[in-house]
């Protein structure tokens, strides 16, 4: 018997008017995930659990059987676990995404946060950008003094540690949630290291508005990475063993820091696919082979799709589209196809971590639909996948619970 996961980063949405206030996943083209509600079962999933802020990290730690109301840090460690940084006592990780502010004359408190990605910027080139800000004399001394050094990763997500600071009461706001609103309000507060970031988001924006590199993007029309934005602040954390808790042996193949951390935290193999971006165009096929040859060794595999969310958050309804097509056509069908050629009895599960909302660009914690598909049982239910499918189904009330029903375990059950 062997279990897959496919997680679709926030392709669950709300109604949107523009597509005749149907949900992008009712609009779009799923056939495999149709297949796998009408044969199996489907239900929604709280995984968010109430009074943590809904995001990818606290999702996806439900998803895992990780119950981030006792294990929850924040993000950035978790995903500096992925590129191997230790933690040690009194350090702090926080994302430092590159972002894009708008090109008006005005401090940077007045202009609007364009892009929490620049642009989706390349990886070589945000690299490039980040390690000539803290090869800059100013931002270099400025950093050291702050006790803060960057660890560059092949994408906007660059991550930071900052060594003895003090960050109890600290106020540090997500970028995607606030995409087009003034960046005054959301710069971090509420005790004096946040003074200290301020300061440097500040100088960063300085030193990199007119940056040769950024006047290039903009030459050749893409959004410049003229600023970095400091978020997802945490302490070293411990996860509960994946491989012990459900005797399962497992892979993970993810294009993004945060699942690939979970991965090595949690004991279980990560896969990293060449070409895997987390964008629309990314290497599909890539993935499934990673998946299924997975299996050929191991019990599980998991495979995590990020373009849905970075669509939404881009404002690219069209390509939330594509991206939801892609991950039916591109993903589950060839892996459920595969397997049953194999004739290899499975059980698949595919869920959204969290609603990405189109009407605001941001993440959402209400409950989520998701299906499983057992290839020993026809349930003929006749249903399709979407959100309102999702509400006439069982109700699972705690994303923890999923991998239990995934391996009928016993202890929970639909």
């Amino acid at each position: 018997m062997k279990y897959i996961l496919v997680i679709g980063d926030g392709m669950a949405d709300n109604p949107v008017p523009q597509l005749g206030n149907r949900t992008p996943l009712e609009a779009t083209n799923i056939p495999n995930m149709d297949y796998m509600a009408a044969h199996g079962i489907i239900g929604s999933v709280l995984n968010v659990p109430e009074g943590l802020p809904a995001g990818s990290d606290t999702a996806i730690l439900s998803i895992f059987g990780c119950d981030p109301r006792d294990c929850y840090t924040g993000r950035a460690p978790l995903e500096v676990a992925a590129e191997g940084i230790a933690l040690n006592p009194g350090d702090v990780a926080m994302r430092c995404n590159m972002v894009t502010y708008e090109d008006i004359e005005a401090p940077l408190s007045e202009k609007r946060i364009l892009s929490h990605s620049a642009g989706s910027i390349e990886g070589e080139e945000s690299i490039a950008i980040i390690t000539a800000l803290f090869d800059d004399p100013e931002f270099a001394a400025e950093a050291k003094a702050a006790g803060l050094k960057v660890y560059p990763s092949p994408s906007f997500r660059h991550f930071a540690v900052q060594t003895g600071a003090d960050v109890t009461g600290i106020r540090l706001i997500p970028p995607h949630d606030h995409l087009d609103e003034k960046a005054g309000q959301y710069l971090p507060s509420g005790c004096d290291d946040a003074e200290v970031l301020k300061k440097l988001m500040l100088l960063a924006h300085e030193k990199l508005n007119h940056h040769p590199l950024n006047e290039k993007r903009r030459a050749e029309g893409k959004m410049p990475a003229n600023g970095i934005w400091f978020w997802a602040e945490g302490t070293a954390v411990e996860l509960p063993n994946f491989v012990k808790n459900y005797n399962k042996t497992g892979a993970v193949i993810s294009a993004v820091p945060l699942c690939q951390g979970i991965a090595r935290l949690t004991g279980l193999d990560r896969i990293i696919v060449q070409g895997a971006t987390g964008e629309v165009e990314t290497n599909y096929e890539g993935k499934v082979e990673a998946a299924l040859d997975a299996l050929k060794t191991r019990d599980f595999a998991a495979v995590h799709i990020e373009a849905p969310d970075e669509c939404t958050h881009n404002g690219d309804l069209p390509g939330k589209l594509k991206a939801i097509e892609y991950l039916d056509r591109r993903v589950i069908g060839p892996i459920m196809s595969a397997l049953s050629s194999r004739k290899i009895d499975y059980r698949i599960l595919v869920l959204s971590d969290h609603k990405t909302l189109t009407s605001t660009r941001g993440h959402d914690g209400d409950p989520v639909p998701f299906a499983i598909y057992d290839s020993r049982v026809d349930t003929a239910i006749g249903a399709c996948f979407s959100e309102s499918w999702g509400e006439q189904g069982p109700y699972v009330d705690a994303g923890v619970k999923l991998m239990d029903i995934l391996f009928e375990t016993g202890k929970w059950t639909l």
